[in-house]
């Protein structure tokens, strides 16, 4: 596949693509004897401002995506025509997955799916190429991710399911096997609730073992997120006492420097509410988690306060759902 070629990709091409890259990705590095030389200095460069782009990504939401886009086809112009090292291969193609996943977080984010889609495949042809067992095994769990978001929960668990069968770091285990219960919980709710437990109980093992040896696209997994995730989990099971509980901890332990995580926490902890009855703090919740996707432009984010708008309509008198019905209109 041509890294610059993209297709859009159904829910039964994507469990093929996780199935054929689970019997076993080659290392498929190759280098073309014309071109200009590339050197380590200069890809050092390019992994700096790599880095430095993406931790502006919330507070310039709009300027980044490009500049990463920039640099993606920068990177992918030098693998193609360029003249490098084997060791600087892997570290061009390691460059290259790691851009087009965020890039395809970006679009995610915004609603365009089959850019999403696009990118994180690239972004498995590189991982793959470079050798990258578990940053191939995250971008198939973003895939997953996505076919949940868009409720194709049996094409997310098999994709979740090849992943797994190859990834080695458990700090990606632990987020796969979250991803894998929230799926499993949200496609059969109770009737999967053995699954879904046994995901849960995995993903905490994992988490426990990850230390401070972790990939760099999975070093954000914390605490917080196994909580939240487990919440959500089990509210889909029907637990939602424990499920509440655990969401408000999760989100009380996310750090600031993640506001677009924590505008979903939010929307989870309001949904939380809403199945105990209690719309005044779930109206703060929602109210909240609105104002912090707007301001990290994310309308993915936005979205799910929007869904949860309806289940407020019973409560026009009680305190702060008329300021949120208002922000939301506005």
């Amino acid at each position: 596949m041509d890294r610059r070629t993209f297709i859009s990709i159904s829910g039964a091409t994507l469990s093929t693509l996780a199935a054929d890259w689970t019997s076993g990705p080659a290392l498929a590095l190759t280098q073309s004897l014309s071109g200009r030389q590339v050197g380590e200095e200069f890809v050092t460069f390019l992994e700096t401002s790599a880095q430095q782009l993406t931790g502006f990504a919330t507070e310039q939401p709009q300027e980044i995506p490009i500049l990463l886009g920039a640099q993606l086809a920068a990177v992918t112009e030098l693998l193609e025509s360029g003249r490098y090292t084997p060791e600087l291969g892997l570290r061009l193609h390691t460059l290259a997955a790691s851009l087009s996943q965020t890039i395809a977080w970006h679009a995610f984010d915004r609603g365009r799916h089959t850019q999403a889609s696009q990118n994180w495949v690239a972004g498995l042809h590189n991982a793959d190429a470079a050798g990258d067992f578990d940053m191939s095994a995250g971008l198939l769990g973003d895939l997953a991710y996505q076919a949940a978001w868009r409720l194709d929960h049996t094409t997310s668990a098999k994709i979740l399911t090849h992943a797994l069968a190859r990834a080695q770091s458990p700090a990606a285990r632990c987020l796969l096997q979250l991803r894998l219960a929230r799926t499993l919980a949200a496609r059969g709710g109770r009737s999967e609730r053995r699954a879904v437990l046994r995901a849960l109980t995995a993903a905490e093992q994992h988490l426990n073992s990850a230390g401070g040896d972790r990939p760099g696209w999975c070093a954000w997994v914390s605490e917080a997120d196994l909580a939240v995730d487990s919440g959500q989990a089990l509210l889909d099971l029907g637990d939602t006492s424990r499920a509440h509980q655990l969401i408000t901890e999760g989100e009380q332990l996310l750090p600031r420097s993640r506001d677009k995580t924590r505008g979903v926490f939010l929307a989870y902890r309001a949904a939380s509410l809403l199945d105990l009855k209690e719309p005044e703090p779930a109206a703060a919740a929602a109210t909240q988690s609105l104002i912090l996707a707007r301001r990290t432009e994310a309308p993915r984010c936005a979205r799910l306060v929007e869904d949860l708008l309806p289940r407020f309509q019973p409560y026009p008198r009680t305190a702060g759902v008329e300021e949120l019905l208002h922000l939301a209109a506005a």
